[in-house]
């Protein structure tokens, strides 16, 4: 292999730290206003919304969580609203309203009137004034993608029940704060988590009829769901089957310091005429990130490598020293309730992959190899001794395997969001990866190959790298899967050929592996 100028060296480093720079994790959507009116770089209303968050991201008085400010005179004067998440402490809320600030300008360049959410916080800016105006529109819903697996219409009910009652304490809130947070007990053993909020400059009234309006909503997005959320701007709420906030439930609590939940595994559908301007702002990444990616990528397989010492010996055909990872067949079968479709998560090239849950409570996924897969017994081995020593967070993590008769598993965790080719290539489900998650997907894919080509104790080419091997996380973190063509390398080679062309190619119009 040639070496490799400086200039890529340079390019990796600097592609890597852009996709650290901007990407959000906690980024939900925007909406930019274009019929709301334009302005140009060098007008009066845009120094004046530099002026406002400027105001607002440093502002350190606030702890509420709920901040209006207003700069400027008619008709360049630029109005801005930023709300908090209700149980986000005051370091936390800052963080996220600084990010918000960063970001909204740069996602609506133009356009005088914007909105954006995160996760843990919200920010509007205006030409009009929008301070204790009550707005549904533009909004936009999310959902979790698991079903609620029975007792369909008490678990309806216990959440109608369980909102009903925030939705009345949210709106007795005072004009600091209106959110309200807690958990009631669902059909099979599970608690219903949720949560409520209204714009504090709202009356009572307006936030229960904004809220109302928004719950309306949930027949459409999150019908036999486990989660989902309506945000409007005015109002949100959100439920789930798993503890996403911090403890508070009662509107006259002071905020809490707040825990870190995983970000939703929902999927967003935008509502509203605007949301075509959003959506169209959105569907151009897939072409910018892919480009990105494809250069990352090419740049780490052509960086510089230095040799290291190399580590004793080791063949991929030895599994004995990793025979503490081998699980009974018997074991495997129970947790997946004999491999039932239920809880079948996807079949590739090599077999089956299911979902199960361990005696001890763990949720697993199981690779299940098909009696005539094409991988055999050295392929198996190779990925069991090759994930066994490998611990990286953008690489999927292997929990054990069972070799027992015919049967050949491999034991990963559990990764909720399943794969990314699942997002790019649903029409519904791509709107979730803003161009800052797909920026941040990118270079955590960019640092798993990094890991896997220089700084892991083997050296590994992966052979098979594609959108459907890269798993995504709670949070939407990539984890690279599928080791079954990996290539082990020595640590100083720097080069190598073989004899047969591996991967995927497609073959009558299907995904086939050879």
């Amino acid at each position: 292999m040639a070496m490799v100028s400086s200039r890529f060296v340079f390019l990796v480093s600097i592609c890597i730290l852009v996709s650290q720079a901007i990407a959000q994790p906690d980024f939900l959507y925007s909406f930019c206003l274009d019929d709301k009116g334009n302005y140009t770089s060098n007008s009066t209303y845009k120094t004046n919304l530099k002026q406002v968050l400027s105001s607002l991201s440093s502002n350190t008085e606030i702890d509420y969580g709920f901040y209006n400010f207003s700069y400027g005179k008619s008709p360049d004067k630029v109005y801005s609203l930023g709300l908090c998440r209700g149980d986000a402490k005051p370091d936390i809320c800052r963080s996220c309203l600084n990010n918000a600030t960063n970001l909204l300008p740069l996602l609506c360049p133009n356009q005088k009137e914007a909105i954006g959410w995160y996760d843990y916080c919200m920010l509007r800016y205006s030409f009009r004034d929008i301070f204790g105006i009550m707005e549904d529109s533009p909004s936009f819903y999310m959902w979790n993608p698991f079903n609620v697996s029975a007792n369909y219409d008490q678990f309806s009910q216990d959440l109608r029940t369980l909102l009903d009652s925030q939705r009345g304490q949210a709106a007795k809130g005072g004009s600091l704060r209106k959110f309200a947070a807690g958990n009631a007990t669902a059909p099979n053993f599970q608690t219903l988590y949720s949560l409520v909020q209204c714009t504090p400059d709202l009356s009572a009234q307006d936030c229960s009829d904004c809220l109302a309006g928004a719950m309306g909503y949930i027949p459409k997005c999150c019908d036999g769901k486990r989660g989902g959320r309506v945000i409007r701007p005015s109002c949100n709420f959100r439920f789930e089957v798993y503890h996403f906030y911090a403890n508070a439930s009662s509107p006259s609590l002071s905020p809490v310091p707040s825990v870190s939940p995983p970000a939703s595994n929902n999927t967003p559908a935008a509502k509203g005429k605007e949301s075509n301007k959003s959506r169209t702002v959105i569907v151009v990444v897939p072409i910018i990130s892919f480009v990105v990616l494809i250069i990352i990528s090419f740049c780490i397989y052509l960086r510089v490598r230095k040799p290291r010492e190399k580590p004793q010996s080791e063949s991929v055909d030895e599994i004995s020293s990793v025979e503490s990872l081998q699980l009974g067949f018997g074991t495997i079968k129970a947790a997946t309730d004999d491999f039932s479709d239920a809880n079948k998560l996807g079949e590739g090239g090599f077999g089956v992959v299911y979902k199960g849950k361990l005696s001890d409570g763990q949720v697993i996924a199981v690779k299940r190899l098909s009696k005539n897969s094409s991988q055999g017994d050295l392929e198996f081995k190779n990925e069991v001794l090759l994930l066994a020593k490998l611990q990286h967070r953008y690489l999927v993590r292997l929990l054990g395997f069972c070799l027992e008769g015919i049967e050949r598993l491999l034991i990963y965790e559990f990764v909720p969001n399943g794969s990314l080719d699942n997002f790019i290539f649903d029409p519904i489900k791509c709107v979730q990866l803003d161009w800052a998650r797909r920026y941040k997907i990118i270079g955590g894919i960019a640092r798993g190959l990094l890991y896997l080509h220089e700084e892991s104790r083997l050296r590994i080419i992966h052979r098979d790298l594609k959108a459907s091997n890269i798993l995504l996380d709670f949070e939407m973190n990539p984890k690279i899967s599928d080791f079954g063509m990996a290539r082990l390398f020595e640590l100083d080679q720097s080069e190598g050929s073989t004899s047969k062309i591996v991967g995927t190619y497609i073959r009558d119009n299907k995904w086939t592996k050879e």
